[in-house]
């Protein structure tokens, strides 16, 4: 039996924009080992594999890069929802729940089009030296922050951010999933703040547009901006635009997602 593939363009209301993720709907749990292959076969910055446990009334879901399993994924999650309401396994009235390695997640579809999801924030810590992150950035930052799983690296303006060209084996002896690099956007861009995310750890040098990352950055310039809806730009070759709306101890990212490409894994592919 041959299992279908879909690869969804997230953050984005353009093909070909935004940050792309093959979503797979199976009908059971599949292995860890061939959800890894697939994954590395897909070759995409995130494969989110999903099944219905209807116990739970709500899909299980599993993030990989072409390296790693990753713990929170925004793009993957939105190009996920998108496809269970467009696919008709769920109506565009229903929320998409999702349970994950990161807590129950869920998804809305506004009637404007828009996707809502519902993350936990991760708002930054503890303080981070920044000779390590200039060595290997290329530019000596303002400021660098944990949250615990990557660093927030500030720069003075958005020319900075995007002249960036990071020395990626130097960023990957560093112990973190990825650096966050941001600074106040220009204000010819419709945007608060601009970001790239670099992540070669788990297999990805720079990522085009990055949900889990705003979870961080939504927090962090909301006390900067003092304003709890903020829009940020992701500005890597591809870019994309994350809306983000601080609720509590949740945030909110919102945007939209368009299916480019549908496939099947051939049954010799697919699990036994």
């Amino acid at each position: 039996m041959s299992q279908t593939i879909a690869q969804v363009d997230a953050f984005t209301d353009a093909p070909f924009e935004g940050n792309s993720a093959a979503v797979c709907i199976l009908p059971k749990a599949a292995n860890e080992p061939w959800m890894r292959k697939v994954a590395r076969e897909m070759n995409l910055s995130e494969t989110a594999f999903l099944h219905f446990g209807a116990q739970e009334d709500a899909y299980h879901l599993r993030w990989f890069t072409p390296a790693a399993e990753v713990d929170l994924c925004g793009h993957a999650t939105l190009a996920s929802a998108h496809y269970l309401w467009e696919s008709g396994r769920l109506a565009r009235s229903q929320t998409a729940r999702f349970l994950t390695k990161s807590g129950l997640l869920t998804a809305v579809c506004e009637l404007s089009g828009e996707i809502v999801l519902d993350f936990p924030a991760r708002p930054v810590g503890q303080r981070l030296e920044l000779a390590s992150y200039a060595e290997a950035l290329g530019a000596t930052p303002l400021s660098a922050w944990s949250n615990g799983l990557d660093a927030l690296v500030e720069f003075p303006d958005e020319a900075t951010v995007r002249a960036l060209r990071p020395d990626f084996g130097k960023l990957k002896r560093i112990d973190i999933r990825g650096a966050i690099v941001t600074a106040p956007a220009s204000s010819s861009i419709g945007a608060d703040f601009v970001s790239r995310f670099f992540a070669p750890a788990v297999g990805i040098d720079e990522d085009p547009v990055t949900g889990s990352a705003h979870c961080c950055l939504g927090p962090y310039w909301e006390l900067r901006f003092g304003k709890s809806e903020l829009v940020g730009r992701q500005v890597s070759e591809r870019g994309g635009t994350v809306k983000v709306r601080r609720v509590g101890d949740r945030v909110h990212l919102i945007g939209r997602a368009v299916t480019v490409m549908l496939g099947e894994l051939t049954p010799a592919a697919c699990p036994v």
